[in-house]
């Protein structure tokens, strides 16, 4: 009688299959192969897609009637603030998995995303400051989307330098996490602040659930420009968290030596 032939890893008979194929990338082997091959065409349509944005924004879109030529600056000022809100999502996300599974390269992925948030966070801030003075007359108020956007930087700093703070890199991880997770409540209050609140910001430009209120050339353009700062936001933190798994290994094979020198 002839054996049975084995069946092959992909096949209805193996339910856990996709599962384990997932799971494989928690693996510092497998996660660092991965971003070897995802970072290079991110950052390099990152790239291209910031060209073509500020081409589109700069050059090819018509003038605003209202704010003039001053109101290109959402061009850089919208993408930076949905990013520092998605990033800091995708931060705590990594956190909680990482206090859920103990998994290495999740809590490199949300350390990893923190210095990128606070970049976009700051940049939102920046830029939004750019367009205050001369749309309000004025650099900063103390309006509620500024202030809880300002927030978000200060849990984004608060983040990086509690996890600096604490020589235990374990512990660090976990109380990193758990303060990312805690700032979460700061996002719907970024997002839903005009709604809430009478403030000086303008509403949404963009939604889901009503037409877009400006021409389709700007919102091509935003769009592209909010396309490029999800690429380089992606490939910056994959980049950062390989060499945050790189540098956690090389601690435990030194700690391995420091025990057992033989």
């Amino acid at each position: 009688m002839a054996a049975a032939r084995p069946s092959p890893p992909w096949t209805p008979s193996r339910p856990d299959a996709p599962r384990s194929t997932w799971l494989r990338f928690a693996s510092p082997l497998h996660f660092t192969r991965l971003v070897d091959g995802l970072a290079p065409p991110l950052m390099l349509a990152a790239a291209v897609l910031t060209v073509i944005g500020l081409a589109t924004g700069l050059l090819i879109a018509p003038t605003d009637h209202q704010q003039g030529e001053a109101y290109r600056i959402i061009f850089v000022h919208v993408p930076a603030a949905w990013m520092s809100m998605i990033v800091y999502l995708a931060m705590a996300a990594w956190a909680a998995v990482g206090l859920v599974f103990h998994t290495r390269v999740a809590f490199a992925l949300a350390r990893a995303l923190a210095p990128t948030g606070a970049l976009m966070t700051f940049l939102a801030l920046w830029t939004g400051a750019l367009w205050g003075q001369p749309t309000w007359g004025t650099w900063w108020v103390w309006d509620a989307r500024l202030t809880s956007e300002l927030l978000l930087l200060f849990l984004y700093l608060g983040v990086m330098s509690l996890h600096a703070a604490i020589d235990d890199p374990q512990r660090a991880d976990r109380a990193a996490a758990v303060l990312a997770l805690v700032g979460v409540v700061n996002v719907p209050v970024i997002y839903f602040s005009v709604q809430w609140w009478n403030t000086l910001h303008q509403g949404a430009s963009v939604s889901l659930t009503r037409s877009p209120s400006m021409a389709g050339t700007m919102l091509a353009g935003m769009l592209v420009m909010a396309l490029a700062a999800w690429a380089y936001c992606a490939a910056a933190a994959l980049m950062r968290a390989r060499t945050l798994v790189r540098q956690g290994q090389a601690f435990e094979t030194q700690l391995a030596v420091r025990r057992d020198p033989r």
